[in-house]
Order: C-alpha cells, then structure tokens, then sequence
C-alpha cells in the first residue's frame, strides 16, 4: 500500500495595509483635540503667538538687561564703554567730516547735530545687526527651550534702546555743554524713540527669519547698513548737500528726507536741539514716522511669523 503525503496548501499573503481613511484621520483628529494634543513644535495662530509673546515679557526684559550687563564685562572700565564706544564714534566722524571734508559748514550747533545723528543712527544699525544673528547666533536656546522665537529679537532690540538711554546721558552733557538749553521739545524725544524701536524692532525680526536660511547675511549686513548711513545725513546735513547749489535734482533730496532713518534722526535733532527747526523737517514727519514703525514693526513680526516652525531645525 503506498502512502500519498499530503502538504497543506499555502497560506495567502497579507493584504498590504489600505492607508487610512478620510474618517480614521477625522477620528484621530478628534481624539487628539479631546485630550488637548497637538503637533509638536507647530505654528500657532497669530494672536496667540502674540499672546505668548506677550506673556514672556519679564523674559524678554531680563534677557536684555543680562546681554547688556556681560557686553562689556570683560573690560577693564567695564559698563564705561557704554557711553565711550558711542562718543569716539562721534568724534572720529567729526574729525573725518566736520574738520578734514568741512561739512560743518553752515550747520548750527554741528557738535549737537553730528552727536545726536551718531547715537541714533547705531540704535538702528546695531539692532538690525543683533537681530540677522538672534537665530543663528543663539541655536542653543532656541532648540533647547521652547518659547515664541520672536522673543530673542525683540530682547536684542530692547537691549539696544538700553545702551541708547545710557548714551542720551553723555548727549544732554554734550547739548549743555554746547550752549544748547533745555526746552520743552526735549519731551518729542519720547514718541520720536518709540516710533524707532518699533521700526528697528520689525526690521530685526524680518532679518532674523533671513539669517536664519542665509548666514552669509551676517557678513553682508555691515555693507549695507554703511551704505545707508551715507545716505542718511548722519554726518552731514542732506538740506545743503541737496539744495540748488548741488547740481543733484530736486527728487534726489525728496528720496533722502523719506528715508526712515532720517526721519527719526531728523526727528531727534528737532526734539532736542532748538536751531534745528521744523523747517528742516520733511513734510507731515510725524506721519512718515509713525507709517515706517506701522510697515516695519507689522510686516516684520508676520513674516517672522509664518516661519516659526522652522527656527532651530535641520
């Protein structure tokens, strides 16, 4: 009798796994809403990012009071160099400009004017450099905690209004010292350094999302902001440089006087030194002001926005 050995018949392979249906990702939505979850590291909507910005401001606070306290810690004169760095700028400029290139010529209170153009002037170009670095310079932090990314610039911005405050001192001395007599304008300086602070604030924020894709923007940064010193009657006053004995056309001073910084240099010099007056002020400059911080500070803030996700990643 011969035996037939018998093999059972193979087992079908596994269906391969279907992906998940419309209502299974409703499902999970749904579930993970109930118990509050969320995805991890994800944009929030604008007023809640503004919310939390908001709620983080004893940090922002104390994070510029502590970067301007270890700037100069390791020097020997120490927070001295607060009001020195800007004061030797002011008098290389002067030495340079007013004395060897004469464009003191027909400016009153030169000293004043050159001084107080300085000091305002590096409150936006040493913001607007703080701000290209405050993510690619600060990874660390911004990996290792979590909290509204736009934070470390606004702090950097805050930092620099410090360091300004600290030169206004050395500045009154200097405006006394140079038969300038205190007036009442001297209050304009108020309004005329929050609308800056809101304009360089949103410039660093927009140039914080750029330095974070392009780190090459650090190194090019101190070009253009040279360049726009320039041309922005730092130094000189743009009324003669561009007037009818220049040669220039007329648009050319009309572009200078809508430069921001010159709007909030030109504003300072009103508020503060009482031969520049008002008919050295382009036309409506309290509305061009207030426009530039409005354009600035909102564009910058939502266009860092919508990149929040990203900071610190890859």
């Amino acid at each position: 009798m011969s035996q037939v050995l018998h093999t059972p018949p193979p087992e079908p392979a596994p269906a391969p796994a279907s992906p998940a249906s419309p209502a299974d990702e409703h499902d999970l939505a749904a579930l993970a809403a109930r118990h509050g979850l969320t995805v991890s590291g994800a944009r929030p909507s604008l007023p809640e990012y503004v919310r939390q910005l908001w709620a983080r401001r004893h940090f922002i606070t104390a994070f510029a009071t502590a970067k301007l306290t270890a700037q100069y810690s390791q020097a020997k004169l120490g927070q001295v160099w607060q009001v020195m760095t800007p004061l030797l700028n002011a008098a290389v400029y002067y030495f340079i400009f007013g004395v060897l290139m004469n464009t003191s010529r027909g400016v009153e209170d030169f000293v004043p004017f050159l001084v107080t153009g300085v000091f305002v002037w590096t409150f936006t170009q040493s913001s607007i450099m703080a701000g290209t670095k405050a993510i690619s310079g600060n990874l660390g932090l911004v990996r290792a905690l979590h909290f509204p990314r736009a934070a470390l610039p606004v702090s950097f911005c805050l930092q620099q209004l410090q360091q300004l405050l600290f030169s206004m001192a050395a500045l009154v001395v200097i405006l006394l010292a140079f038969g300038v007599p205190p007036a009442p304008s001297w209050v304009l300086a108020v309004p005329a350094l929050v609308l800056q602070f809101l304009f360089n604030a949103g410039v660093s924020l927009f140039m914080a999302r750029v330095g974070s894709k392009i780190p090459d923007a650090a190194q090019l940064m101190p070009f253009l902001l040279r360049t726009w010193m320039y041309a922005s009657g730092v130094m000189f006053s743009i009324d003669h440089m561009t007037g009818p004995d220049s040669g220039l056309p007329s648009w050319v001073g009309t572009v200078l006087q809508l430069n921001p910084a010159v709007v909030y240099i030109d504003l300072m010099r009103f508020a503060l030194i009482d031969t520049f007056d008002a008919s050295h002020l382009p036309p409506h400059v309290w509305a061009l002001a207030l426009g530039w911080a409005l354009v600035a500070g909102i564009g910058g803030f939502i266009y860092f926005w919508k990149a929040e996700e990203t900071y610190g990643r890859g």
